[in-house]
């Protein structure tokens, strides 16, 4: 797709978005979490490769709640574990849960959207009445269910939330299909024969993709959210140091004096929910090409 001054959506979106301070900057939070998660992530499957328990997890009662210092930076927890390990694994899993989530919830949004918007008619009226179905079910006890179906852990996590959470961008691609298939270069296929399956995904699909994009960056912390207040509740992760479950466990002492899990948990859980969320809203901005400059 190209804009009027020439260069690529993508090209000209970037250019915008380098203008953008707050953007930029959110953009920069982002990385330091996506890096923080994937030094989690290898922290973690060498311990398992080692087959052995690693060190954020073992107790050590004689360093229970220890205050920030040169030794432990974010202090220590009820059983003497690193706090501030603890967070980067919780990082790891809170990424692990937007990005499986995410997996499943886009593809289903945007296959139903396509044929939706492609078809109409009775393939239409289906999909209207299924996402109206799914969206007139409360979210949360959904997911609730889905997840006490299947078990605690993080599978039931990523069931419950990746397939609730697919109806917003469905309705989405299904509007933008809508207007896509009226075009002169969908026509133009049509003329030469193509079947509906490649028109839909090698020809409106990649004109459409921003809008996937977007819809990823602002349901990405959404999903990390839930994530975490269904750990806080003891439904969703048990035996690994989720943000939810460290608050959980924080919040007992608080009341002591024993701020510091309590207070860089959530700090990490508000920082990356706002960068996620102030950069989807300047993606959806430089992406628009209505907003030209």
């Amino acid at each position: 797709m190209e804009t009027e001054k020439g260069q690529s959506l993508w090209g000209d979106a970037w250019r915008r978005l380098k203008k953008n301070r707050l953007a930029m900057a959110c953009l920069g939070m982002v990385v330091f979490f996506t890096l923080l998660a994937l030094y989690g992530e290898g922290v973690h499957q060498y311990w398992k490769w080692k087959d052995a328990t690693p060190p954020f997890q073992l107790a050590d009662l004689g360093k229970a709640y220890t205050a920030p210092g040169l030794h432990h930076w974010m202090g220590t927890d009820g059983l003497g574990r690193d706090v501030m390990s603890r967070l980067v694994q919780g990082a790891r899993i809170a990424y692990k849960v937007g990005i499986v989530t995410s997996l499943i919830a886009i593809p289903i949004g945007v296959f139903f959207g396509c044929i939706a918007g492609y078809f109409g008619g009775r393939t239409d009226d289906f999909v209207v009445w299924l996402y109206s179905t799914f969206a007139s079910m409360p979210g949360l006890l959904f997911i609730l269910a889905i997840a006490m179906l299947v078990g605690k852990g993080l599978l039931g996590i990523y069931l419950g939330i990746g397939l609730t959470t697919w109806v917003g961008l469905c309705r989405l691609v299904r509007g933008e299909v809508i207007k896509h298939k009226e075009q002169t270069y969908v026509q133009a296929a049509k003329a030469l024969g193509l079947g509906p399956a490649r028109i839909i995904f090698l020809h409106i699909l990649p004109n459409i993709m921003h809008v996937v994009i977007v819809t990823f960056t602002l349901r990405f912390p959404a999903a990390v959210g839930t994530e975490v207040f269904m750990s806080f509740l003891g439904i969703g992760v048990q035996d690994e140091p989720s943000w939810g479950l460290m608050i959980n466990n924080a919040r007992m002492r608080l009341w002591q004096g024993m701020w510091w899990e309590m207070t860089f948990v959530t700090l990490a859980v508000f920082l990356l929910v706002l960068a996620f969320n102030l950069l989807g809203d300047a993606l959806r901005d430089a992406l628009d090409p209505r907003l030209n400059d």
